[in-house]
């Protein structure tokens, strides 16, 4: 476990040597999915703690499962946009896994989502911790496809707008069904 936490602090330190030892290492699939699954967890935590004091147990309850479900979904798909962007456009050189794994250790600063229900301040804490992942992030991607700065940045941006976009389509579909679920569950006290 001290080797697991080694790395990560590795990661979110921008050290740019592990992310070429990341980007090399097939054995780190596993470890890079496992830090997703964590991170998602607790930030699907962290939204079940803010809806629960906000609103009904129920809403909370699906504010948990769809952050978790669409953290690990979202990690799959910025991999795979970056690849293809940055492989596409501008003749990167990797593979999907490299940059699942990179991504995977870029995903740790997300822990920090699980303080979102701290009234006043949570919502800066989740924010920072996003911001410094995304950084972290666009240092695995510049390594792991080889790219300047430049290159990397539009890589980097276009994959996230495509996952803000596709959570944003997720939100509002899961929004309508939530006031649904809300009609039912106060019917039984939730």
């Amino acid at each position: 476990m001290n080797v697991v936490i080694k790395r990560i602090m590795r990661a979110v330190m921008l050290d740019r040597e592990f992310f070429k030892e990341a980007e090399a290492d097939t054995s780190l699939n596993q470890e890079a999915l496992v830090i997703v699954v964590i991170v998602s967890v607790v930030s699907g935590i962290g939204a079940f703690l803010s809806s629960v004091m906000a609103q009904s147990f129920g809403r909370a309850i699906l504010a948990l499962l769809v952050t978790t479900g669409l953290g690990v979904a979202n990690y799959y798909i910025w991999a795979y946009v970056t690849h293809f962007i940055g492989t596409n456009m501008f003749k990167g050189e990797a593979d999907p896994g490299e940059l699942l794994r990179v991504l995977g250790y870029a995903s740790a600063p997300r822990l920090l989502e699980l303080l979102r229900f701290i009234p006043c301040v949570g919502w800066l804490i989740s924010l920072a911790g996003g911001i410094w992942a995304l950084v972290v992030g666009f240092f695995g991607v510049q390594e792991a496809l080889d790219l300047d700065t430049t290159e990397t940045l539009v890589t980097v941006v276009l994959g996230w707008f495509a996952i803000l976009i596709i959570t944003a389509i997720v939100s509002s579909v899961i929004g309508i069904g939530t006031a649904g679920l809300g009609a039912v569950l106060s019917n039984f006290g939730g």
